[in-house]
């Protein structure tokens, strides 16, 4: 009997250990702010998150994932000519200290293949993957606010992201 309680109580300590370090790891590398993923309707198929990221010490959003999406992408929308174009990109840069903006019209992360519509006033979980300069990797797990508009209803709110995949 006091064996079994010496490995339970080794066991719950490296779980505790092993918990705070992963939280750790999954925090220290970037700052998150203003996330937000737009509503939907029914029938629609695809739509975007947008937040912005801070990279202390620099990184890469290299992937990103949704159990709420069959597919999810990191995304850019720029001109070519007089046509707006939208392409998946395999990372994102993020310079040291510089805050990236992800927003309607320009990066973000799209999801799609939407498995039931995100209703407003809900949350939607998405993982962040994150590459260092040493090519070392950390997930952020969030949930994000499921909105029509920004948080503040802010000059972003006017652009459409209306993309039929």
């Amino acid at each position: 009997m006091t064996k079994l309680l010496r490995t339970t109580a080794l066991t719950a300590t490296l779980v505790a250990a092993f918990a705070s370090t992963s939280a750790w790891a999954q925090t220290a590398a970037v700052k998150v702010e203003g996330a937000w993923a737009r509503a939907t309707v029914q029938g629609q198929k695809g739509t975007g998150a947008f937040m912005r990221l801070t990279a202390p010490e620099g990184a890469r959003l290299v992937r990103a994932e949704s159990p709420a999406a069959g597919v999810t992408e990191v995304h850019e929308m720029k001109m070519e000519g007089d046509v707006m174009k939208m392409r998946a990109i395999p990372a994102l840069d993020l310079p040291a200290g510089k805050p990236v903006e992800l927003k309607p019209g320009g990066y973000h992360v799209m999801l799609l293949d939407l498995k039931a519509p995100l209703a407003k006033d809900t949350v939607v979980p998405l993982t962040l993957v994150f590459q260092d300069a040493k090519g070392a990797e950390s997930k952020l797990n969030l949930s994000v606010p499921v909105a029509t508009t920004p948080p503040g209803g802010g000059a972003a709110a006017g652009h459409g992201h209306g993309h039929k995949h």
